[in-house]
């Protein structure tokens, strides 16, 4: 045998023992469909279940969870890589939070597959029991990285941030909520403590760098634009913390009809995104992975979810 033979022939012969067949599929190239992601992001939906009845002006015969559900679907089957997100206000607004508390919102958000939330102020509406009672049924994480529940009984119940795996994409997915005091009463947060929002993010993408993750998003509920520049917003957020990829913001119940790209302090691009309120249109951004480890975005218009979802 010859020399170049043999070495090929032992290469092969070890791989195949030491390191299994598993492995060796583990070294073939990766799906095309892996340099590929999808978010799909709501916010402020505000129990809103079922569509706008008639009458209800320009909003009417639109929204509707249902109809929400098979338009994730339908996107799931077109995509390997999808992530469902939600920047907070998922309760109050129609009788089904002021029966049920909350539980129908979590149940069938669980049924649609939602991989995270943060928190909105009116998820404070039935105080830290209301919303403790409530996650039993929440299968997906709510993160919200500046409220410090420490002292209170939420602690150990929420995350700052999670990381997601899909395809050749680590996600790193961090909540960041909304002043509380002046905005909620005291009794229904309680010992919450909240930190700083700016200060925070630079912590939690720092964290979430060295855990290796290349993609960041934020889920804000502190609102897309204020006229008040004292006042913190997604924009200032994103303008003011570097290595952020992308803002998935709530609270003002702005409808942008495609994403704001911006850049940071550093010169960097951030994406911010923001989809109304009501579940009336679903987000969607398109991430690709490039060779050079570089990423391409695709930017859509809101989704309408209306009967033809």
């Amino acid at each position: 045998m010859h020399r170049r033979e043999f070495l090929r022939h032992s290469l092969l012969t070890s791989a195949a023992l030491g390191l299994g067949l598993g492995s060796l599929e583990a070294l073939a190239a990766p799906d095309p469909r892996d340099y590929q992601l999808t978010i799909l992001h709501t916010n402020d939906m505000h129990s809103r279940i079922e569509p706008f009845p008639d009458g209800s002006g320009r909003w009417q015969g639109l929204g509707g969870m249902a109809r929400r559900a098979a338009l994730v679907q339908k996107i799931r089957q077109e995509e390997k890589n999808v992530l469902l997100l939600d920047a907070g206000d998922v309760f109050q607004g129609t009788p089904y939070f002021n029966f049920f508390g909350g539980e129908v919102e979590y149940k069938l958000m669980s049924s649609m597959g939602y991989d995270a939330t943060t928190m909105g102020n009116h998820d404070f509406d039935l105080g830290l029991e209301g919303f403790l009672k409530q996650q039993p049924h929440a299968k997906f994480q709510v993160l919200v990285a500046n409220y410090d529940f420490s002292d209170t009984i939420l602690k150990g119940i929420t995350k700052p941030y999670t990381i997601f795996q899909r395809g050749l994409f680590r996600v790193g997915v961090f909540g960041i909520g909304i002043e509380l005091e002046g905005l909620v009463p005291k009794k229904l947060y309680g010992n919450t403590a909240y930190k700083p929002p700016v200060a925070t993010a630079k912590e939690m993408v720092q964290e979430l760098k060295a855990k290796q993750c290349n993609l960041i998003i934020c889920l804000s509920h502190l609102g897309y634009q204020y006229e008040d520049p004292k006042l913190l917003s997604d924009l200032v957020l994103a303008q003011q913390v570097d290595g952020i990829d992308l803002v998935l913001g709530g609270h003002t119940h702005t409808l942008l009809e495609k994403p704001n790209v911006i850049k940071n302090n550093n010169g960097n691009s951030v994406i911010v995104n923001q989809v109304g309120w009501a579940g009336i249109c679903l987000g969607r951004i398109d991430f690709t992975l490039n060779k050079d480890k570089s990423k391409t975005v695709a930017y859509h218009s809101p989704l309408v979810v209306n009967g033809k979802c």
